[in-house]
């Protein structure tokens, strides 16, 4: 009987110790090189200012530096799949908005979909309707019913098929019953550039790429995709989409930093323990607001709860503007 109770001891002892030793192992990693994050658009965008903002907080938590680098093309597929194909050991990561993770697979890119990441998002930002200041719309009533004169014929910019300036617009063309002639580009700040410049009529890409545009007299905002007006500073207050089009759902992005899910349990606390603190300070929250964003900090199972809820909805929307290679039930992707 009591060599039973040694044995049950030792046994309760040895799970305890295992559990523990685990648990202090996940918070051990200290990356002992530099860190890679691809952004997979060009410099200027969304995804690019916000992965160097929050990549230049975390380089003093994890005392290592981080280096930036460009790498466009596909849509943001090219660089996000050279993410994947690297070792998944913390030294590589992607900064992009989770909308991506939904197109690559839908669009045929990607074998691997949204669940096969790791999200640590730091960024929300809605997307912003801007005309150039001597543009004849004057408000969105005005583009709708040019929309409606012209079918098919005003030229909307957007960074391409999958990305949140595309998204947006599918969702105001089914709101407002147009039509529009797409005109993609390499990324947000291309599109922005290209309206500003005269190339293209319309752009409804994101906040954090049209403040500055705004600030400067370059562009004019009609409108913004959330329920409640966004007040940029030094520009002013821009009108919700809403006061036009009451039914149409607030829609916006994510950003932030990315990791395959399979990274070892002690790379990846540390990289979320690193990015929790980054995603506080005063820096990422003083962006923000010059950014028209909003400071979030969101990683774990809520981060993957945001992505499934928009890929719900993105990619049907793919879906049904004919422009799925795979079709999302296939990839377990309900509709919303």
């Amino acid at each position: 009987m009591r060599k039973k109770h040694f044995m049950l001891f030792f046994a309760i002892l040895a799970v305890s110790l295992l559990a523990f030793g685990d648990n202090l192992f996940a918070q051990a990693w200290k990356p002992t090189r530099p860190i890679t994050v691809i952004v997979p658009w060009p410099a200027g965008g969304a995804s690019d200012t916000t992965g160097r903002m929050i990549a230049g907080q975390m380089e003093s938590i994890l005392g290592q530096r981080i280096v930036i680098v460009n790498t466009p093309g596909g849509a943001g597929a090219i660089g996000t799949k050279e993410v994947w194909d690297r070792p998944h050991d913390g030294y590589t990561l992607a900064a992009n908005a989770t909308a991506g993770y939904v197109s690559y697979a839908v669009l045929g890119r990607m074998e691997q979909t949204h669940r096969d990441w790791l999200y640590y998002l730091c960024m929300y930002t809605p997307n912003v309707i801007a005309v150039k200041p001597d543009s004849p719309f004057k408000s969105v009533e005005d583009l709708i019913a040019a929309m409606k004169a012209r079918p098919n014929a005003v030229t909307i910019a957007t960074a391409g098929v999958g990305s949140s300036g595309y998204y947006f617009i599918e969702q105001f063309k089914a709101a407002a019953g147009i039509t529009y002639r797409h005109v993609p580009y390499a990324g947000g700040a291309p599109a922005v550039v290209a309206v500003a410049g005269g190339e293209a009529e319309m752009v409804p890409q994101l906040s954090i790429e049209i403040a500055e545009m705004l600030r400067g007299g370059k562009l004019r905002a009609l409108a913004v995709s959330t329920k409640e007006p966004l007040a940029i500073d030094g520009y002013g207050v821009i009108p919700s989409l809403t006061k036009t089009l009451p039914k149409f759902e607030d829609y916006g992005a994510y950003f932030g930093l990315q990791a395959p899910r399979d990274l070892p349990q002690n790379v990846a606390a540390s990289l979320e323990d690193a990015f929790q603190k980054a995603a506080e300070t005063k820096a990422i929250k003083d962006y923000a607001k010059m950014k028209g964003g909003l400071a979030v900090a969101i990683s774990g199972d809520k981060a993957l709860a945001v992505a499934d809820q928009l890929a719900r909805k993105e990619a049907w929307i793919m879906f049904d503007a004919g422009q799925a290679v795979k079709n999302p039930a296939d990839l377990k992707i309900p509709k919303p």
